[in-house]
């Protein structure tokens, strides 16, 4: 089945969505793509660590509402931007878990109990402070009603545990090394919560690095970890998980990620102008402070050079390593000047050596 096939078919609007790996590792950055290529949206996910998977879609407003541990592209930004920017903003239903008690919610759902008592967030402010109320949980259908609830442990007389919801996975994408045509998966490496998720979810999409033969699958049994019955479509996407890591295959992409990092800092060109120009009026005033200070003379010039930049159209090629020189003197643009009439100019990719 062909990736956008499967997309069409298995991931719905308003799906309780769950996505593999972890932060840099194994994300299904091929079926996340898809899903933003063809639209689905209103999606309450469940990343265990997320990435920049997660990141996109939060960013394309795609996201209804999300239940979460921690979300960056560890090693590049340590909170990822659209994310943060949305939850700043107030733009995003979120609710926060410790990544102990999420990895066994997602556990205890491929095992399809009804509900997970746990001892481990007793006494934090995770019990106290919820980011999704009661009231607005009762509006999302797919939403459970309460975050978590100090009980009684039957077990134990006078002994309390905290009893929290379990999700009811619609769709999981998954990215893995190999695959066979039945959806029996090998994964190499780390799980991670994987195969709960496949387990758990109604739909399960698999992305792989190769489709191998079902013999193949059979001469060693013990390397498979997702079956083939928890799977609904097998898509051949070489590179699936990129820029992230897929075990044994490829590493993480430390350019493509740092430029993804410089890219998600802004929403949009609007995003982009406002900040920057933001950042440029902050850095004038602290120079007036301190005139004689070389290093925010730097900075402020940096700042309003940035924010021009951004005004004129420049900051997605800057943000992407190019430049634009003006023609035949190879010098750079300048704007808000007395002539706004601009000489002959190129825009240059970092690649070109001309």
């Amino acid at each position: 089945m062909s990736l956008h096939d499967a997309v069409a078919k298995y991931v719905e609007n308003g799906d309780v969505l769950a996505t593999g790996g972890f932060t840099t590792n194994r994300k299904p950055y091929a079926a996340v793509s898809e899903i933003l290529r063809q639209g689905q949206k209103d999606f309450i996910v469940y990343a265990g660590p997320g990435g920049g998977e997660v990141d996109m879609l939060i960013g394309e407003g795609r996201v209804a509402a999300y239940i979460n541990c921690y979300t960056a592209n560890s090693g590049y930004t340590n909170v990822s931007r659209r994310f943060r920017a949305a939850i700043e903003k107030g733009q995003l239903t979120y609710e926060d878990y410790s990544q102990d008690v999420l990895m066994l919610m997602l556990h205890a759902s491929s095992l399809g109990l009804p509900f997970l008592p746990v001892r481990l967030m007793q006494g934090s402010g995770l019990m106290k402070y919820w980011g999704i109320s009661e009231e607005k949980r009762k509006t999302m259908p797919k939403m459970e009603d309460l975050k978590c609830v100090e009980i009684e442990n039957p077990m134990v007389p006078g002994q309390k545990v905290v009893a929290v919801p379990v999700p009811r996975i619609d769709t999981a994408l998954i990215h893995v090394q190999q695959a066979s045509p039945d959806g029996t998966c090998i994964i190499c490496g780390d799980e991670f919560h994987d195969i709960d998720i496949a387990v758990a979810a109604r739909k399960t999409i698999v992305t792989c690095e190769e489709i191998v033969s079902n013999e193949y699958i059979r001469r060693d049994p013990t390397k498979t970890r997702i079956f083939g019955e928890c799977v609904q479509a097998v898509v051949k996407a070489p590179y699936g998980a990129w820029p992230a890591q897929c075990y044994d295959y490829y590493d993480d992409d430390d350019a493509a990620l740092k430029e993804y990092d410089k890219a998600s800092k802004y929403q949009d060109k609007a995003d982009a102008v406002e900040q920057l120009a933001k950042a440029a009026a902050k850095a004038v005033k602290a120079l007036e402070k301190a005139p004689a200070d070389e290093k925010l003379k730097l900075a402020a010039e940096a700042a309003e050079k940035a924010a021009k930049a951004a005004a004129a159209g420049e900051l997605i090629l800057a943000e992407a390593g190019g430049r634009t020189r003006t023609l035949p003197d190879d010098r750079e643009l300048l704007y808000n000047e007395e002539d706004l009439r601009n000489p002959w100019f190129v825009c240059r990719s970092k690649h070109c050596k001309i």
